[in-house]
């Protein structure tokens, strides 16, 4: 997928795609929007209006929040009927074909702050918008005719089903119940299979209309480039009616899964109202006005969560990640502290220290019920990080002492003496192994099958790092509960770790450091993993090996999207992420850029090099090319990849936690400086 080179305006709280590009498909159909509750369910589809993922739908409803996702109500496809002139609105492809072509109708779509398209129907507008309601499995669907006159007009919504677990695709059966099983003024029950929850249809129009159907061999063209099941049936049971006029200019479709009553018009506008004004206090409580930071905060909105427990927690990428331990770590200071949600913040970390078993947090829960599971080492020792971040933040040391400190120290003490995967301290020089064959521990865990596509076992770079960071992080929290011994323990061992880290990792012929040492024989490939020995707040190198690293890492790895997982001259390189699942995941950490990694690199930069205007001017100018990739693919949030070579187009989740929480992190963190300076 190429990145949409779109004219678009980025104001305050509104991203605006002008009519140029709304009505150019191959362009429309690859930009695309989501809405969230805070319940891991989602709303999400195209400009075009096509759905072009099986994970596209109007109410994709998280069953046990957040996982158990079912693609329910999968789209609407609306007709406009003016005395004799008839306007197809909706957009869909089929095999060899997009039908009906409603995009070509657009004038404007707008994220404003959320989903609006205004439709010019040969002089009279009308404006459609979507948006979900916090914390309900509810999606709204409104339109509003623009300075109607004394026109009059009908508007007919055709629902179109699916019921499926939002990873799998529908085919045509005869188990649906093709029947309403409710259909009374102002609402209509739709109860496709047994098992399922009911999906509640409210609406303000004149009739529905049963007119039961498949409709088939919808094409979901994202999937076909993944190498994935593509084509679906979708069912429909038939048409709702809205008169349109002067004096009634609005209809509105209200899916949800919720038990409520009768929903009014008046309702619908004060949902709006309550949705908009949430949205904008997010932004205000930034000390930022430039709108890009606005729509990263409100990005960052869009990955919290509360789990069906009432514990809080991170949605790792949408569309089809849930939430995972070593996201929400990475992304806890720029999705919750850098917009002044220390609270939120707080919740995350106190949730997730009730889950710490044997020294570990989870990996990641699974989509369905069932235990938690923990193959990871990194997860772990970046709670050090966030726990610090939160303590730098707010000063709450309550919440270090009652909460924190001994979960901390149990953390502690498991890896010392060795806890699940292999994962102890190497008593000879303090450094942390980790790994079983055939088990991925560290964040490059790309496996196939039997095969780990990028084997780390032993002592990788960046888990030493973190190692050592959270030897000095509890040095310092003992010091501040003063617990003198402790204190002296701990800086004891982060000196052993650091005098050891550069013996074993220290690379004089590239002058940088190695990505991983198994038995003492050091892997020499260029990987971004060792610019964590210069990011993290407590120095791990002295200043010229850490100039050095940074230097390297610049020169092999930057680019505008992030940091590059390999570098270009390495012979497993490969240059561009995609085909089928096989050929995706043997690119994943073999090149493929990153855009987490810009934050660590920004804070690298300004440890190696110091906080002049010239170096914040210069790595402000690595972070404009996500400003334009903020129009480009996922209206108003950031992909989780790009490909290695240029011209290094968005791939992966289409919005990813940490990719905008790094970038907000990095963006304020530069302006806080330049601000001082």
């Amino acid at each position: 997928m190429t990145p949409v080179a779109a004219q678009f305006k980025l104001q305050q709280q509104s991203i605006v795609i002008d009519e140029m590009t709304c009505k150019d498909y191959s362009k429309s159909s690859h930009l695309e929007w989501l809405e969230t509750n805070g319940r891991g369910s989602f709303a999400s589809g195209t400009v075009s209006g096509a759905n072009t993922r099986r994970y596209h739908g109007l109410l994709v409803a998280s069953l046990h929040p957040p996982v158990d996702r079912f693609v329910t109500l999968s789209k609407v496809e609306e007709t406009f009927v003016q005395g004799d002139q008839r306007f197809e609105l909706g957009a869909s492809q089929f095999p060899f074909a997009v039908s009906p072509k409603g995009y070509s109708l657009v004038r404007e779509f707008a994220l404003s702050p959320f989903p609006r398209w205004t439709y010019d129907l040969n002089g009279l507008l009308l404006e459609k918008s979507v948006f979900m309601v916090r914390g309900e499995n509810t999606t709204v669907v409104r339109y509003r005719l623009i300075d109607p006159g004394d026109s009059f007009a009908v508007l007919a919504v055709r629902p179109f089903v699916a019921f499926r677990d939002y990873h799998s695709l529908t085919a045509e059966n005869g188990s649906i119940q093709q029947r309403p099983e409710r259909d009374e003024p102002g609402l209509l029950q739709l109860h496709p299979y047994e098992g399922l929850p009911a999906l509640k249809l409210h609406h303000n129009g004149v009739a529905f209309t049963v007119e039961p159907n498949w409709y088939r061999k919808f094409e979901y063209l994202e999937e076909q480039d993944r190498g994935l099941d593509f084509r679906e049936d979708l069912f429909t049971h038939g048409y709702f009616s809205f008169e349109l006029s002067s004096k009634s200019p609005n209809a509105f479709l209200v899916a949800t899964l919720d038990d409520k009553e009768l929903v009014t018009l008046a309702q619908v506008e004060e949902l709006e109202d309550s949705e908009t004004i949430r949205r904008q206090q997010i932004a205000s409580g930034l000390s930022s006005t430039d709108p890009f930071v606005e729509q990263l905060a409100l990005a960052a909105d869009s990955f919290v969560i509360t789990r069906a427990d009432g514990a809080s927690s991170v949605i790792a990428g949408y569309h089809w990640f849930t939430d995972w331990g070593r996201d929400t770590m990475i992304s806890l200071p720029g999705l919750a502290l850098t917009t002044q949600r220390s609270d939120l913040a707080k919740g995350i970390l106190s949730s997730f220290l009730k889950y710490c078993d044997q020294g570990m947090l989870p990996n990641r829960f699974p989509d369905k019920d069932g235990a938690p599971e923990f193959n990871t080492v990194d997860a772990t020792l970046w709670l050090f990080h966030a726990v610090h971040e939160y303590f730098r933040a707010t000063h709450d040391l309550a919440f270090i002492r009652d909460q924190a400190f001994s979960k901390l120290e149990e953390v502690i003490d498991w890896h010392m003496k060795g806890t699940r995967y292999g994962i102890r301290m190497d008593a000879t020089d303090g450094l942390l192994c980790a790994g079983i064959p055939g088990v991925q521990l560290t964040w490059m865990d790309a496996k196939i099958g039997d095969w780990v596509v990028t084997p780390r076992q032993g002592k990788p770079v960046e888990i030493n790092a973190l190692w050592h960071n959270a030897m000095r992080v509890m040095e310092g929290f003992s010091r501040q509960l003063k617990k003198k011994e402790r204190a002296k323990f701990y800086q004891q061992l982060a000196d052993v770790i650091r005098e050891s880290f550069t013996r074993a990792f220290w690379n004089a012929e590239a002058n940088c450091l190695y990505d991983c040492v198994q038995d003492g024989v050091p892997d020499k490939k260029i990987r971004p993993n060792q610019i964590f020995a210069v990011s993290l707040h407590f120095p791990l190198l002295p200043s010229e090996k850490a100039q050095a690293v940074v230097h390297v890492v610049k020169e092999r790895l930057l680019t505008p999207y992030g940091l590059r997982s390999l570098a270009p001259e390495d012979s497993e390189y490969q240059k561009v992420y995609s085909g089928n699942p096989y050929e995706r995941d043997s690119a994943y950490h073999q090149g493929t850029v990153w855009a987490w990694l810009i934050g660590p690199f920004v804070d690298a930069y300004l440890n190696a090099f110091g906080e002049s205007e010239e170096n914040c001017r210069y790595l402000e100018s690595l972070l404009d090319g996500f400003r334009q990739h903020m129009s480009q693919a996922m209206l108003g949030s950031i992909a989780e990849i790009f490909d290695a070579d240029p011209p290094h187009n968005p791939k992966g989740c289409a919005a990813q936690a940490w990719s905008v929480a790094e970038v907000l992190r990095a963006v304020q963190k530069l302006a806080a400086i330049r601000t001082v300076v």
